[in-house]
């Protein structure tokens, strides 16, 4: 088992796999995971804000009777000269994880080089592993299996896209991926995913037109335009993405039974209509529930190493 979560390919398949199996254990229970961990201590540093990543470690951590420890940037010496490597030295003497949400993917990895504990990405410019965990928790309560399914992600090639593109690898189910020229995703990511894909199933498609990502799709996917940081491009961003709004329309170019996913949160009216936010097919908000249940799995998987669910008092 992995050590870290620092993209999804940390985990790997069975990583993956058990994540998944755990989570929906976690799932029957609605989260009432008290004591499991009791006694532990998780920290978590937010450079950048959140809504559904703080409450839902928070609400994670604490159903698995620990403590969530929030830093804020301006509270750590980290950012008035102290080294990372330092810092993952310090904070591995106080805590049994930490859970990073931050801009550059370099500083997740530096923390995880010199940490002695385990550190989750919870988001960076590159990737968001925990969204994708729980978009693909979501399919998989719908479909059941992954073989043959078809995700259209439409929209910006960012971090969830990135993340999403790793997903299908392991998985083994295709994405077929709409973005306007010069939102593609990495090429890289892409290349390893597609390397994946041969021995487990399903493909990485690439291409411009909405239409031809998402016709018999099984689930369609995406996300805001303009990301944290992006806010200034959003006026230009729109133009780019123009033509790429999930609309009724769109949907009816999916298969019948086809879900509608959204990492959130969504600007509603750019690049989603809210008759498909608020639609029979949307599942955002189960997806939104499903991050408190794979991070609990996540944590305990990470801290314990166990796949089995067991009381440590």
């Amino acid at each position: 088992m992995a050590s870290h979560l620092l993209t999804l390919d940390s985990l790997g398949r069975d990583g993956i796999v058990r994540v998944l199996e755990l989570s929906a254990h976690v799932k029957k229970l609605r989260g009432d995971t008290r004591d499991s961990l009791a006694g532990g201590r998780v920290g978590m540093i937010f450079d950048k804000p959140s809504t559904r990543t703080r409450v839902s470690f928070e609400a994670a951590i604490w159903g698995l009777g620990m403590l969530p420890i929030a830093l804020r940037p301006d509270e750590l010496q980290i950012g008035r000269g102290e080294t990372i490597a330092d810092t993952a030295r310090v904070l591995s003497r106080y805590l049994s994880a930490l859970v990073i949400r931050t801009f550059d993917q370099a500083k997740v990895e530096e923390l995880a080089k010199y940490a002695t504990i385990p550190i989750i990405n919870a988001l960076t410019d590159d990737h968001h592993p925990c969204q994708a965990l729980a978009d693909v928790m979501t399919m998989q309560e719908e479909f059941g299996d992954f073989a043959g399914l078809r995700l259209a992600y439409v929209g910006d090639g960012n971090n969830v896209c990135h993340s999403l593109i790793q997903a299908a690898g392991w998985l083994g189910f295709t994405l077929a991926i709409s973005a306007p020229e010069g939102h593609q995703p990495k090429a890289e990511i892409v290349a390893a995913a597609r390397a994946n894909c041969a021995r487990y199933g399903g493909g990485i498609e690439l291409g411009h037109d909405p239409s031809a990502a998402v016709r018999g799709a099984d689930a369609v996917y995406t996300d805001v335009w303009a990301s944290m940081g992006q806010e200034k491009e959003r006026e230009v961003r729109a133009l780019s993405f123009a033509g790429y709004k999930v609309d009724s329309d769109l949907m009816a170019l999916a298969s019948p039974r086809a879900i509608f996913l959204h990492c959130l949160p969504a600007h509603r009216g750019d690049e989603v209509t809210d008759d498909v936010m608020d639609g029979p097919a949307s599942r955002v908000w189960d997806e939104a529930e499903n991050r408190w249940y794979t991070e609990q799995a996540l944590l305990y998987l990470l801290i314990t190493g166990r796949d089995r669910w067991e009381r440590t008092t």
